[in-house]
């Protein structure tokens, strides 16, 4: 399952709720007639379908079956809204799901290793990978000039600028 937003808080007093998109896909992602599964704070997890959905300051606002009142919706503050892998659409080449670079072991063209991707910052144009070594985290920015990824093997072989990797600090 793929973590594709949260829950922030309800809106209004019709059972609505203001999510905490986690999609680069948000408008398709969040629309009536979605499904969507929601790990809730108990730990239960339930399938909720959309009845609603519209952004508002960049943020969806969506209406869930069965949820028609603010108290009903309050019991999702807080969820985790993920679907299936599988339901996930082909990405255009050189582009990568954000769990498929986490775990991510990160070498060196010269065969160093740096340590392993626990995170990744940003978006689009402007994505970094943090890369927890052993004493720091590294950050190297996602670009095809620099890293080489192998999402089968989980592996990203990076041929970094001089001088990116002293920024960092003490790593080593």
């Amino acid at each position: 399952m793929v973590l594709v937003g949260f829950v922030a808080r309800t809106h209004g007093n019709k059972g609505q709720v203001i999510l905490k998109s986690e999609s680069d896909f948000a408008e398709e992602r969040f629309r009536a007639g979605a499904r969507v599964f929601a790990r809730i704070r108990n730990g239960q997890v339930e399938t909720l379908e959309m009845t609603s959905a519209r952004f508002q300051q960049g943020r969806p606002v969506v209406g869930f079956i069965g949820f028609s009142t603010i108290s009903e919706a309050e019991r999702l503050t807080g969820a985790e809204l993920r679907i299936p892998e599988a339901e996930q659409g082909p990405l255009p080449n050189g582009t990568y799901y954000h769990h498929q670079l986490i775990g991510c072991d990160v070498v060196t063209e010269a065969g160093e290793a740096l340590g392993r991707v626990s995170a990744v910052q940003g978006d689009g144009q402007a994505t970094r990978l943090v890369v927890t070594g052993p004493k720091a985290d590294v950050m190297i920015p996602l670009a095809a000039p620099i890293c080489d990824v192998d999402v089968a093997a989980k592996r990203i072989v990076v041929n970094p600028p001089a001088g990116l990797l002293d920024v960092n600090g003490e790593w080593r």
